[in-house]
């Protein structure tokens, strides 16, 4: 990948897409299409803000569509329902037109006078420039929780998942491309672009504090998150529980062996039920979380072959309308307005 192009070689399309999944938070939008506007003013560069509002109860999409009527640069949609901050990225990057694209959250933690430097350092020959918070603006206990996750997804996808990095990074068109050119269920975006590669580095980014409303991932909400993410991601897990398998039943091989042995030079007599119960019951045990573990993956194969849509877009401002699984099939080519 070569230095970042000139943004004067412009073919109609915005050189830089900012992609914003929307849930919570409305009156944090205003602030982020004004910080968001002055430093692509600043850059001289275009650009197109776009946001997916994942069906938000706070009202957020009637801050979006007033944004688009104000600035045909801001392009909004609306999702049918709420289907998961993932799930809004796609939709979002499903239907960018700029050279690179900056994903980011809506509530003003991801620093949008950041920009400039993620460009910069992406014009060093990188596609992929993550931002990497040096000091995270959140609780101690959030941090902590958001560590153990990241290290215990990273072990079972076999992927680097820091807990440092997230969404906020900004991506070239092609990497985008690609990401969005497959069809799969689940796309968690930090592991997905970890997964398929490229000239990628992270950069030290300032956090900001959130300025409304709080997160919407709670501790079970992260455990179903690592879970969907976990099975739909990797067979590790099935591996792990297999080679648990074959130690412990070589491992209880051996002590059969060892406690008949012993049994007939008279140094120990095979008696009591405890023991064999105790370990009538670990083995089923061990076995129901096996069985539990293959049926989640049979249950993704099952949701991977009814071909449902990851989104559906309902409403759009200055967009396009989708409503397909990866945004690949776009039923127009054309910016238009709906309400």
């Amino acid at each position: 990948m070569g230095p970042v192009a000139d943004p004067s070689d412009v073919t109609g399309d915005p050189y830089l897409s900012v992609v914003v999944p929307v849930y919570g938070a409305p009156e944090s939008l205003r602030p982020l299409h004004a910080r968001v506007r002055d430093v692509c003013a600043t850059m001289g560069v275009t650009y197109e803000l776009i946001l997916v509002d994942d069906r938000c109860p706070k009202g957020s999409w009637l801050v979006v569509r007033q944004l688009a009527e104000e600035d045909s640069s801001v392009i909004g949609l609306r999702l049918s329902r709420n289907f998961g901050q993932h799930a809004a990225i796609q939709a979002g990057l499903s239907s960018v037109r700029g050279t690179w694209i900056v994903v980011m959250d809506c509530d003003l933690q991801d620093i949008p006078e950041e920009i400039p430097a993620l460009l910069a350092k992406a014009g060093e020959g990188y596609d992929v420039v993550r931002g990497r918070r040096a000091v995270r603006a959140d609780a101690w206990h959030r941090r902590a929780v958001s560590s153990a996750f990241y290290r215990l997804l990273g072990f079972l996808t076999g992927t680097e998942q820091i807990a440092e990095v997230a969404n906020f990074g900004i991506y070239h068109r092609r990497v985008i491309d690609t990401v969005t050119s497959w069809d799969e269920e689940l796309k968690y975006f930090p592991a997905i672009i970890q997964w398929v590669g490229f000239a990628r580095t992270d950069l030290n980014v300032s956090h900001g504090q959130r300025h409304e409303g709080k997160s919407s991932y709670n501790y079970h909400s992260l455990i179903n998150l690592a879970m969907s993410v976990i099975v739909g991601f990797s067979d590790r897990p099935l591996k792990l529980v297999m080679s648990a398998g074959l130690t412990v039943a070589f491992l209880s091989l051996v002590v059969s062996f060892a406690v008949v042995l012993l049994h007939f030079v008279g140094a120990v007599r095979v008696e009591g039920w405890t023991s064999i119960i105790l370990s009538l019951w670990f083995i089923a045990g061990c076995l129901a979380f096996a069985l539990g573990l293959t049926g989640l993956y049979v249950g993704r194969i099952l949701v991977e072959a009814k071909g449902r849509p990851n989104f559906i877009v309902d409403q759009t401002m200055n967009g396009i309308k989708l409503g397909n699984r990866s945004g690949s099939e776009k039923t127009s080519s054309a910016r238009t307005k709906s309400n």
